[in-house]
């Protein structure tokens, strides 16, 4: 099957023999697909190889006859999201999420257009535990994996000031401490965001619903995020287009 001029990002790349590259793509009407990239290493290839970027939209031509499909042209379809230091390392958050949770092959035009956009959102203004947050409750949503937000596994309504766990099975259940407020659940469902302590207990709340689907191991991504500096003015962090996120 020939793929023309499909929106797509890189997701991940790493090095494969002398020239070549090993890709994750994500595309917007055939979802996540495995892509080798033969000689875009070498020195004529600069610009295309400069397309093949983390966090830049591009339209590909992709040669798919087996488990990993052939590129045959990438360019880039917009201007790169300008993501530094701390937003930077969540970008590669969101990347590892959609790796780690979404199955290949598996078209969803909503989910890839919900990508592009928390993007542009990570290159703005918009605090970044909200941010992460929503895109995790959009994800979740759109994998089919996420639990009602605004009633628990016995069908009551959530109470504000209740504490709950999140079961990846049943949804929330009512508990008598710890875990994370109604009220935290409900402006979740209404894209509201949360007082900052709710907020962190969101986070650890998504966070042990996202693992449940993990087999066991954890994001790199999440120990990368609790090493970096509260502040999210940027700074200069980066990453290198080979390097792996499970070696961190």
């Amino acid at each position: 099957m020939r793929i023309e001029r499909q929106p797509a990002f890189v997701l991940h790349a790493r090095a494969w023999r002398e020239t070549s590259l090993l890709l994750e793509v994500f595309t917007r009407e055939h979802g996540r697909i495995g892509v080798i990239a033969q000689g875009v290493r070498g020195p004529r290839k600069q610009a295309l190889r400069a397309a093949l970027q983390p966090f830049v939209p591009i339209s590909v031509d992709l040669l798919h006859r087996s488990e990993l499909a052939r590129l045959i042209a990438a360019e880039p379809s917009g201007p790169a999201a300008g993501l530094l230091g701390d937003r930077l390392m969540a970008g590669f958050y969101v990347n590892e999420l959609l790796l780690r949770l979404s199955a290949r092959g598996d078209p969803g035009p909503d989910l890839f257009d919900r990508y592009h956009a928390v993007l542009i959102e990570l290159a703005g203004e918009t605090p970044l535990s909200w941010l992460l947050r929503r895109f995790e409750r959009d994800l979740l949503e759109r994998l089919g994996f996420a639990p009602p937000w605004r009633e628990t596994a016995d069908g009551d309504r959530i109470v504000p000031e209740q504490r709950y766990r999140l079961d990846a099975e049943v949804g929330p259940v009512a508990t008598p401490s710890g875990a994370v407020a109604g009220r935290a659940l409900l402006a979740l469902a209404d894209d509201r965001m949360p007082e900052p302590s709710d907020l962190r207990a969101l986070r650890d709340a998504l966070r042990g619903l996202i693992a449940s689907h993990l087999d066991g191991r954890e994001l790199v991504s999440w120990g990368v995020l609790a090493k970096l500096p509260s502040t999210e003015s940027g700074g200069q962090a980066r990453r290198s287009i080979s390097d792996d996120p499970s070696d961190q």
